[in-house]
């Protein structure tokens, strides 16, 4: 029997990269898997497609996770439709790529860009899903956050700090919303097939220095990522306000 099957999943940002692959993975466990996406509506498709294709039943909703008011409109939509949700992965995130040394390419524009987002938009999504899942008496929430928010590396200081948010309001949601909902977190590593990396310069030099970094010398997919979001939608069940990390080994320096 699929492990997913006749649970509903709620996968934000999941048009492209880590989204995608999480809920493909989902569907092939007999999810019915809602595909959120804020402005790649035929890359979301795609996933719908793809979801369908794998078995599992699809849902697309448009929906900037920075808006609260969406994020309570989507939630609204998917209990009108399956009267109920059992897992929300918190996907959806944006960066910028500002050199740690360029202080003054901080902007507020960048800071209020990756808060509202990657901060706030998974705060509004996990708030709107409490409700639902403790009148069913259960429920998981997967925040997908980055290394970035345990080591200072990655694409700029704002970057980190809005993970580092991330992992922290998940350890405070962990405490406050048991024993009937678990709140874990993963942490991928450097990730070679995602958006962001279209166009990026020296692409190749960094997916070789991350090679060579790691202990399992390969950079990571985004398949990795969703092997570890099955695990934490199946399993785990004595796992709560933990940081999965998924990359390689290369956090260990």
């Amino acid at each position: 029997m699929a492990q997913l099957s006749g649970k509903v999943a709620l996968v934000t940002g999941a048009a492209v990269g880590i989204g995608r692959a999480i809920a493909v993975a989902y569907g092939r466990e007999g999810a019915k898997v809602v595909v959120n996406y804020s402005k790649s509506r035929q890359e979301a498709e795609e996933t719908a497609k793809l979801v369908k294709q794998a078995g599992g039943e699809p849902l697309l909703i448009q929906a900037d996770v920075a808006q609260d008011r969406q994020v309570r409109a989507m939630v609204a939509e998917i209990l009108e439709r399956f009267g109920r949700i059992d897992i929300l992965v918190n996907n959806a995130g944006i960066t910028a790529f500002v050199d740690f040394p360029d202080l003054e390419g901080l902007t507020d524009e960048v800071w209020d860009r990756l808060y509202n987002v990657n901060v706030k938009g998974t705060f509004f999504c996990c708030r709107a899903v409490v409700a639902p899942m403790r009148k069913q008496g259960h429920g998981r929430i997967i925040n997908i956050a980055s290394v970035a928010g345990i080591n200072a590396q990655g694409s700029s200081i704002a970057y980190c700090a809005s993970k580092a948010a991330v992992i922290h309001i998940s350890k405070c949601l962990a405490k406050t919303l048991g024993p009937e909902i678990l709140v874990n977190v993963i942490a991928p590593g450097f990730i070679a097939d995602t958006r962001w990396n279209v166009g990026r310069p020296n692409l190749d030099a960094t997916i070789q220095k991350v090679t060579q970094a790691a202990p399992l010398k390969r950079a990571g997919k985004p398949e990795d990522i969703a092997d570890a979001a099955l695990f934490l939608a199946t399993r785990g069940d004595f796992m709560t306000g933990d940081v999965m990390v998924v990359d390689g080994g290369r956090v260990l320096g």
